[in-house]
């Protein structure tokens, strides 16, 4: 813990490195950091919001800042709420507290918020400057942003594959691409998440199991789409139900005999219109078309508040859900070896775009070398698909 900062960057960088440490406790809510200085930016209180329904950051920086907060520059990487929710309005925590300036990493776009506790704030005749490091700020807040703008968890696409970009041998086969240090992260990657995705052939294929190991923050819900609920009762994942709950997304002409025996069970199976997983007379359809059940499915886990949503595969859902623009972040593992073959899998089919994009597809990723594998990952950039 620093002391003391040399400029106002270091303070918000401080934020948002003790924002991060809430990732995985605070969902539906976002990560949020608070770092409370005096006028020589020497520190005299932060803190993070730690877990959902807990306090807020802004909350614990001025507790533990007490009296020195009067007069004190608050920095926090998030527009503070002004409302009442599971915890008091945080804006009105800073009035009293006799803050004299608030730096704002970004403004929050919920719609409870949007700009009203910036304007609380400046109505109780204290300074405000909003935008300092947004871009770091917005990604953190990402998840959260997109759940409450849209409606929809934030979609994180993840695949390991070879050198030569497969992700199975011709036989299938895949077990093991990435080497050990590779699917540790993985597993920290799983202990994150409100769900985690994956097609019915990979269901069948590789039997996954899907769950972290050791346990982490959340216990993610495993979700297969399969068009004819026919999910083997003998799989892991219908095995370990009861250690992480289980979804089966069918098909409305699934098989009557096949819903019940998952629901028997205790496997949860949701129809939708429409075929999760067939690809033949598809083909040429595009993907937001093509796929209805997954926008169905994304809504109706938004509506359950699951903010982070990770997908393992296969290649025909991930490349369907690349050709719908549903992906919102990649963590791809690549490993040093080559399998060859025309008929191997490849992590992402689908159509798959006309062109290659002007720019890179992740914005600013983070790349990393995993004991020989190279893992690379960061967000969607959204101009790639003509958003600004």
């Amino acid at each position: 813990m620093p002391s003391s900062f040399a400029d106002a960057e270091s303070v918000m960088h401080r934020a948002i490195e003790l924002a991060a440490l809430g990732e995985g406790y605070v969902e539906p809510n976002p990560m949020v950091g608070a770092v409370l200085v005096d006028d020589s930016l020497n520190l005299i209180g932060e803190g993070h919001h730690e877990h959902f329904g807990g306090p807020h950051a802004e909350i614990s920086a001025i507790d533990r800042a007490g009296a020195r907060a009067n007069g004190a520059t608050l920095f926090v990487t998030l527009e503070p709420c002004c409302h009442q929710g599971k915890t008091g309005p945080c804006t009105k925590a800073i009035i009293d507290a006799g803050i004299r300036r608030v730096v704002i990493g970004m403004s929050d776009p919920a719609p409870h918020i949007d700009g009203g506790g910036i304007a609380a704030l400046e109505a109780a005749g204290i300074e405000v400057e909003v935008g300092l490091l947004k871009d770091r700020a917005r990604r953190l807040a990402a998840p959260f942003v997109k759940l409450f703008t849209t409606g929809n968890p934030y979609v994180i696409a993840k695949w390991a594959m070879t050198l030569d970009g497969k992700i199975a041998a011709r036989t299938g086969a895949s077990r093991w691409i990435s080497n050990e240090a590779s699917r540790r992260v993985v597993h920290k990657l799983r202990g994150r998440m409100d769900a985690i995705l994956i097609g019915a052939r990979t269901a069948s294929v590789d039997d996954p199991l899907l769950t972290p190991r050791p346990a982490g923050q959340r216990t993610p819900t495993r979700v297969v789409l399969d068009s004819r609920a026919a999910l083997s009762l003998d799989s892991q994942l219908v095995r370990t139900r009861d250690q992480s709950p289980v979804i089966v997304v069918a098909s409305t002409a699934a098989d009557a005999g096949n819903v019940h025996r998952l629901e028997q069970a205790s496997v949860e199976v949701l129809q939708f219109a429409g075929d999760e997983t067939a690809t033949r007379a598809a083909q040429q359809i595009p993907g937001p078309a093509r796929r209805p059940g997954l926008a169905q499915l994304l809504d109706e886990l938004g509506r359950r508040q699951m903010t982070n949503v990770l997908v393992e595969g296969g290649g025909q859902l991930l490349g369907a859900l690349f050709d719908a623009e549903l992906v919102d972040e990649v963590h791809a593992f690549i490993a040093p070896s080559v399998v060859g073959g025309q008929n191997a899998v490849e992590p992402v089919a689908g159509i798959g775009l006309a062109e290659i994009p002007r720019l890179p597809t992740l914005l600013s990723p983070e790349i990393e070398i995993l004991d020989g594998d190279v893992y690379i990952h960061g967000p969607i950039r959204r101009e790639t698909h003509g958003e600004t």
